[in-house]
């Protein structure tokens, strides 16, 4: 019953397929506002979840536009393919980051996020 207002990143974690594409299942994340964080409210819908992202050293790549599925699957590419094989990282999912309101027509900003194991 709070309103909280949107908050940035809107983070999507991606479990890729073989292939690359992003496989059903997604996860969405959405930053807690700071006031809310030592006591944040309890969902009423039982999809929602409340959980503590830990710290995280991530490699990342970023980019404009308003970044759709195959935005996330083509930058998750060149980053993985500008890392090589030296670089050690989760192979099963990474993230895909959003941090403009639906209504920002330039200068957007998305990046992808692989994170260092």
């Amino acid at each position: 019953g709070i309103g909280m207002g949107m908050t940035a990143p809107v983070s999507i974690t991606a479990f890729p397929a073989d292939d690359g594409s992003f496989q059903q299942k997604v996860k969405v994340s959405l930053r807690i506002p700071s006031q809310f964080q030592d006591n944040p409210p309890c969902p009423t819908d039982e999809n929602i979840k409340i959980e503590e992202r830990q710290g995280m050293t991530i490699y990342s790549t970023q980019f404009g536009g308003y970044a759709k599925e195959a935005d996330y699957v083509n930058y998750a590419a060149k980053l993985k393919a500008a890392l090589g094989t030296d670089a050690a990282y989760r192979k099963d999912f990474y993230l895909c980051n959003g941090y403009d309101p639906p209504m920002k027509p330039y200068g957007r900003r998305n990046e992808v996020w692989f994170v260092k194991e």
